[in-house]
């Protein structure tokens, strides 16, 4: 025999439409208009939520007080914001290339701009030749240029001024014939005596130069000119090992 159960009775509200019923004491929840965007003064762009011309006068504003009233036209160049003065490394690659006349007055500024580049040049040139000198490039540099650092300082005693940011500057510069060297390497063959007789040519123009521009530029060394070209002879036969071999 099957129970029978009291249902209640369900209670429509008057509009037709089904809902809980809520008791006494509980607030019923009115449902709230979705946001609107303001509109726009302007009825020309009806879906335009902003003020255009209220937008230029803020954007012109904003202008004036960053660029102080001038604009991107009086900016400096981004080379120069850099502290690259390509006039500069000009300047300085051409008297390498001369080292009959070499002008020490302009090597004077520490600069390390141009020996990154000459470094990459010579990275590359090795890469070429199927050779990952990168890495051992800039670790060779760093270490030579500790190395001739404290030679010169320990010969010229208190007298020394020469610093570690020009002493690194002058050795990337006149790292210039050995980036040549590694060109002219990709067209010779590896191990003979044509390539041999090139390395030591470029190691003693290389030698040459940078000697000149430490004894000049730190204005101290010409007694011991010998010894500073000996620490350089080493330092570039080391660097042409790797075009040879």
């Amino acid at each position: 025999m099957a129970k029978q159960f009291n249902v209640p009775p369900v209670q429509f509200p008057s509009g037709g439409n089904p809902g809980p019923v809520i008791g006494p004491g509980v607030q019923q929840r009115r449902p709230t208009a979705p946001f609107q965007p303001p509109r726009s003064s302007n009825p020309s762009i009806p879906f335009m939520s902003f003020d255009v011309g209220s937008a230029a006068a803020s954007t012109s504003f904003s202008t004036t007080i960053g660029g102080g009233g001038t604009g991107f036209e009086d900016e400096p160049p981004l080379l120069e914001e850099l502290g690259i003065n390509t006039k500069q490394i000009y300047q300085k690659t051409i008297s390498i290339l001369n080292p009959f006349r070499i002008k020490p007055d302009i090597h004077e500024d520490g600069d390390l701009s141009g020996p990154f580049l000459f470094l990459m040049a010579f990275g590359l040139f090795q890469l070429l030749a199927r050779k990952l000198h990168f890495g051992v490039l800039l670790g060779w540099v760093t270490v030579a240029a500790l190395f001739l650092y404290v030679v010169f300082n320990m010969l010229a005693g208190r007298n020394g001024n020469l610093d570690l940011y020009r002493c690194l500057g002058l050795i990337g510069y006149c790292m210039l014939p050995i980036v040549i060297l590694s060109a002219i390497s990709l067209f010779v063959p590896q191990g003979g005596m044509v390539i041999m007789v090139t390395s030591g040519v470029f190691v003693i123009w290389s030698t040459r130069v940078c000697t000149r521009l430490l004894v000049d530029v730190a204005s101290y060394g010409d007694e011991h000119r010998g010894l500073i070209g000996y620490a350089c002879f080493l330092i570039y036969a080391l660097f042409s090992l790797l075009v040879m071999f």
